[in-house]
């Protein structure tokens, strides 16, 4: 058996750590297979893929040892790396470096010092291969997310590494980027026998096709197999890492199944299927309270209309919402829809040439400046970096307020109490989303709007937002969020818009919403609805499923 690469007890500890951030950790990776690490954020996820080149090794205290090919890493020249090891990162702007598309695509070879003959004829064949032909000459700035995390795969391509890293290369990404990317990824490793290793939260759109699957906690590795045992090992340890296996895998196990589970929606509509080969008796589950909420909307947004210059097309047109206090309203929709710029339009950072926006019963035009943000809305972007502009998140939280009371209470609601001394901009992409929200609930809004706030964190901190906003709207707060994560807005929504060709189309609850649509839905919902009608949650499923055994 021939391995890429061998890690053996390797251990590794930042500076000022109270805990090695990995430990003891052994895992032999197999030339030309699909390994996924998953773990939770902190679990040591980023920090084992960088000490697979010596070029990204963080900086601490290390025992332990890495091979390359049988050679110990250290001792493996970095041109030598450079030529062998790809890696893809979490944010596509972090990677890139020049300006023009092509220019990309021949920066690693030009580095290695590739002859102009060997370049001209990798950049043509990595553009024709990754279908980036048609905006080979254009400007890397005004490419979509998607677009940019694509190029940086086929400018590492373009080297023939052996083996492609890549860490959470999905998490800036909306799904139908992320799934396009993810197929890529595939059929790289089936197509070119790369060796792919990767570290992704959606592991639905990965698991059924990993050779392999290695779950981290506290930097231990605690599961090692393939995906199908992995769901089993996990439910029977019960590890926490359970709930962030694939939709299947838990409503199989939730329902009491035994053995290996299903992985994908196909192989669960199949086993639901033989479970009632004549149909369930309980097809619906009764139908959930609307939520209590005040009479007057906390924000109201009517027929807004906006476009960014005077000659371009609307990108708002005719908008209009209501959301109202102690609820939680969700806006879905696909990329380029407008679903950002209404936000930005109903926190008043940009102003519709048509329409009124309200905020707690007041034109936005009636406030007066910096009045708005202090009690009234705040809005958290999708990238949070830009919040961030001191040294420690500390000295971010501070910004806001010097009542340690109140800091310690938003730390402790994030879950960023660790964090406080860590400079912003060296945090996780979930650790700064968390870190973002602290600073914007220290504001203590009336209104929260949120632009895709689960982009980029694992499922335990997903559950744990969902819990913050669940106090938040309990306490009033109007919620407004967009997002591209239907399984998040099936579960906590209170309300569920759909954003389409700059206007909201259709406005209903998460069950009556996802269960009436055939692909803008959940996959609980694509693998049950021939058995059971509007079931858009995991947990929709597992409770008919055991509605119609007590029947039975």
């Amino acid at each position: 058996m021939s391995f890429q690469f061998e890690i053996r007890e390797l251990t590794f500890s930042y500076p000022g750590a109270e805990r090695p951030q990995l430990d003891h950790v052994s895992l032999n990776i197999e030339r030309g297979s699909y390994t996924v690490v998953c773990g939770r954020s902190g679990s040591g996820k980023t920090t084992l893929l960088r000490h697979l080149k010596t070029v990204l090794t963080p900086y601490g205290e290390r025992s332990g040892e890495v091979l390359l090919d049988g050679t110990p890493l250290e001792r493996v020249s970095q041109r030598e790396q450079a030529e062998k090891v790809g890696y893809v990162m979490q944010n596509p702007d972090d990677q890139i470096v020049t300006d023009k598309v092509w220019h990309e695509l021949a920066f690693g070879l030009e580095s290695l010092g590739c002859s102009q003959t060997v370049m001209r004829s990798r950049v043509a064949e990595m553009a024709c291969y990754f279908g980036i032909q048609d905006w080979f000459h254009r400007e890397v700035a005004i490419l979509s997310g998607g677009q940019k995390q694509l190029l940086n795969l086929a400018s590492i391509m373009a080297m023939h590494p052996q083996v492609l890293i890549l860490d959470e290369p999905t998490s800036q990404l909306d799904p139908i980027a992320a799934s396009d990317f993810l197929n890529t990824v595939r059929k790289i490793n089936l197509e070119l026998g790369t060796t792919v290793i990767l570290t992704e939260h959606r592991l639905e759109d990965i698991f059924p096709y990993a050779d392999r699957a290695v779950v981290l906690e506290a930097g231990k590795v605690i599961a090692d197999g393939s995906p199908r045992s992995i769901g089993r090992q996990l439910w029977e340890s019960h590890a926490p890492m359970f709930a962030a296996m694939p939709t299947p895998v838990r409503v199989f196990y939730g329902a009491g199944g035994e053995g290996d589970s299903p992985l994908t929606v196909r192989e669960g509509r199949k086993w639901l299927s033989e479970s009632f080969p004549q149909g369930a008796a309980v097809r619906e589950l009764p139908a959930k309270e609307p939520p209590k909420s005040g009479e007057k909307p906390a924000l109201e947004a009517k027929e807004l209309w906006f476009r960014y210059e005077r000659e371009s097309p609307d990108v708002l047109r005719g908008v209009s919402l209501r959301v109202y206090p102690g609820t939680l309203h969700a806006i879905v929709g696909g990329n380029g829809a407008g679903k950002s710029t209404a936000l930005k339009a109903f926190a008043g950072l940009i102003k519709p040439y048509r329409g009124k926006v309200a905020v707690l019963g007041k034109p936005l035009d009636k406030y007066k400046p910096g009045e708005l943000y202090k009690g009234g809305i705040a809005m958290l972007p999708q990238d949070p970096r830009g919040l961030f502009s001191y040294t420690t998140l500390e000295q971010e939280l501070e910004e806001m307020t010097p009542d340690r009371e109140r800091i310690a209470e938003a730390a402790g609601l994030c879950q960023v109490e660790e964090l406080l001394k860590s400079h912003p901009q060296d945090l996780s992409g979930g650790e700064q989303q968390r870190a973002a929200l602290a600073k914007v609930l220290l504001t203590e809004p009336k209104v929260l709007l949120l632009d895709e706030p689960t982009k980029g964190i694992d499922s335990f901190f997903k559950e744990r937002l969902a819990g913050i906003l669940r106090e938040l709207r309990d306490r009033g707060i109007a919620i407004t969020l967009v997002s591209h994560d239907v399984e998040f807005c099936a579960r906590y929504a209170d309300f569920v818009s759909m954003f389409f060709d700059g206007q909201i189309l259709t406005t209903d609850s998460p069950r009556q919403f996802f269960g009436g649509n055939s692909f803008y839905t959940t996959a609980a919902n694509r693998m049950s609805r021939h058995v059971f009608s509007m079931a858009v949650t995991g947990e929709d499923v597992v409770e008919l499923v055991e509605r119609n055994r007590l029947i039975d």
